[in-house]
């Protein structure tokens, strides 16, 4: 089981030196001092090691042969380890009730999916963490296509957004509330990202003590606060939790919950307090870390996997996709290859996500051939029995450039498509640069659907702003507000990028402050980036500066691509930056080899031989 180890790199220590700054990286390093250092993982310190021996056999020692993720981790662009591989890749762990989630949507998705499109769903299965016992019973009764139709979330949809407790109030006049009830009103209103309603829906229940609370329950007002309220607010309401219900799952949902922030510095914190308070060791929380340092420090993964190791925490399939993807972003083919295999070997056979996640990591290496055949395998014998995997194949042939296959799985799906199959033929045509194609798509979409979400249209304003198509942009948008759609963050996120690709930054930078301003809802971080690298390119440190502000603002945590922005600005302006060794380090913050180059070209005290001469 433990064979995984053997894709693992060695560590070693890296000095960087940027003008009288020396920045030290925290590494691992193996040495014979045997595994003193593992008893403190979870210790009052980040995960660092001071060293510690490894054996023959395990699951580290797979990945100490390989050199990838000491010697290659970072060397991509921030924008590259940004990207979003990490969006389509599962931002938290799917439980097994959330599994069962997934096969409910894609029943749904075949048998009522208007109802899917609602609200703001973009037809992936939630990544939620837990599920109550009555929730993942509604969910296994919806997965066999039996649906529990909820007059309760009836009621919370049709409630003006800011009155659903009043809502609430009249509704129990004339009706009992079952936990059957709210566990099938809570779930749609989850999978719909409807949060807000769904924790006006919990506060509400607690309040009038209409159901006697778990700490499943708990657990779910505290994921639901850290996404509507921010993680400060659900870390002050677990305070607030009865001692007696103040258990593991309540820690490891805001653990989640910060490593969907990737605030890696509060995810170490409550780590740490879940070792202080003797909590068990499980898989979940280890993928969390794992997923927390695929995307914010690759050099302390190892750490993880020998933690697991030692305590004896056997590795899920969310384990093996989570290593796939470190490796794939690295371009580390031969390891991702190995993990493959190990899985296989413990058992555990690549689903459709995991098969999309090695197509993805081929293609991005060149290696279409194999995508190819990765691709053959997802379809099955015949792709009609098959066609659950339609929806994946569709981006990733046209990732490939083959339009014909784009083609010819759209046939499949063209008589009777679902709307997920249709967002990912819109997608895909639009890679493929054939707009015709993806506005047909759009358009029967709209006919079959009249009440598609903004995020649906996002994705032909995506395509718009890829190809500078700034009118047809602005008639997309004026059709969006007739249509009556709420616009959220991802549609400021295309229009941002539509101005951005059309020239006018500044108005691009207009619309993004405007929207962050009128909203409850914030922007994505990378709304804030594309603007933030347009003023750097410019050389405009002011607004630089200022973008970088505004994401503070927004509860966004300082990463390495912000000071590359950041410093790139510096660069081009030609003025020297002035305590940015300082502030990155505030920011737990540590640079790579191309940002500490970078970083010398803007010390304020660096010397040349003239400066030499006149001192």
């Amino acid at each position: 089981m433990w064979a995984i180890r053997r894709a693992s790199s060695s560590f070693k220590k890296q000095v960087f030196m940027t003008g009288r700054s020396r920045i030290w990286y925290a590494t691992s390093k193996i040495s014979s001092d045997g595994l003193k250092g593992a008893s403190n993982v979870i210790s009052h310190r980040p995960l660092t090691f001071g060293g510690f021996r490894i054996t023959s056999r395990g699951f580290l020692r797979m990945f100490m042969e390989s050199q990838s993720f000491s010697s290659q981790a970072g060397t991509k662009s921030s924008g590259e380890e940004d990207s979003d591989s990490d969006v389509r890749f599962s931002e938290l762990e799917s439980s097994t009730a959330t599994e069962e989630m997934q096969k409910a949507n894609k029943v749904d998705e075949s048998v009522s999916e208007q109802e899917l499109s609602e609200e703001d769903l973009d037809g992936e299965a939630p990544q939620e963490l837990e599920l109550s016992d009555t929730e993942s019973e509604v969910s296994k009764r919806n997965s066999s296509g039996k649906r529990v139709s909820s007059a309760l979330y009836n009621a919370i949809v049709a409630a003006p957004a800011l009155s659903v407790c009043k809502i609430l109030d009249k509704w129990v006049e004339g009706n009992d509330v079952t936990r059957a009830e709210v566990a099938e009103a809570m779930l749609n209103l989850r999978k719909r990202r409807m949060y807000g309603r769904a924790l006006q829906l919990s506060e509400w229940l607690e309040s009038k003590k209409q159901l006697p609370f778990t700490d499943r329950d708990y657990a779910s007002r505290v994921d639901l606060i850290a996404k509507v309220r921010g993680l400060k607010k659900a870390e002050d309401y677990i305070g607030m939790i009865p001692k007696s219900f103040r258990g593991e799952v309540i820690y490891r949902t805001l653990l989640a919950n910060c490593v969907a922030e990737s605030d890696m510095k509060k995810s170490e914190q409550i780590f740490n307090k879940m070792k202080d308070l003797e909590f068990p060791l499980t898989c979940f929380t280890c993928n969390q870390l794992l997923l927390l340092y695929k995307r914010t420090d690759k050099k302390k993964i190892a750490d993880v996997l020998l933690l697991m190791e030692k305590e004896n925490v056997k590795p899920s399939l969310f384990t093996y996709k989570t290593l796939i993807d470190a490796k794939g972003q690295v371009n580390d083919i031969s390891g991702m290859e190995q993990i493959v295999e190990t899985m296989k070997a413990e058992g555990i056979e690549p689903d459709i996500n995991t098969q999309s996640i090695l197509a993805k990591h081929y293609v991005s290496g060149g290696l279409n051939e194999k995508a190819e055949n990765v691709l053959k395998e997802m379809e099955g014998g015949d792709i009609k029995e098959n066609r659950w995997a339609c929806r994946s194949l569709l981006p990733l042939y046209a990732a490939l450039g083959r339009a014909d296959e784009v083609s010819r799985i759209w046939q499949v799906c063209e008589s009777n498509p679902w709307l997920g199959e249709c967002v990912a033929a819109v997608e895909a045509w639009g890679q493929l640069h054939n707009i015709k194609e993806a506005e047909a798509v759009f358009d029967k979409m709209a006919r079959k659907w009249p009440t598609i979400s903004s995020k649906h249209y996002s994705v032909l304003l995506r395509i718009y702003a890829n190809h500078k198509m700034l009118s047809k942009g602005k008639d997309l948008v004026k059709r969006m507000a007739d249509s009556g759609c709420r616009v959220g963050p991802l549609t400021w996120d295309a229009l941002v990028r539509l101005y951005v690709e059309a020239g006018e930054v500044e108005k691009a930078d207009s619309i993004l402050h405007k929207a962050a301003e009128q909203n409850r809802l914030r922007p994505m971080i990378n709304s804030y980036l594309v603007i933030m690298e347009q003023y750097a390119r410019r050389g405009d440190v002011h607004n630089t500066e200022k973008i970088l502000h505004r994401m503070r603002q927004a509860g966004y945590v300082s990463r390495i691509s912000q000071y590359q922005c950041l410093i790139r600005a510096y660069v081009n302006a030609k003025a020297p930056c002035y305590g940015i060794a300082e502030r990155m380090k505030s920011d737990n913050v540590f640079p790579n080899k191309g940002l500490t180059n970078m970083l010398a070209q803007v010390d304020a005290f660096k010397k040349s031989p003239v400066s030499d001469l006149l001192d």
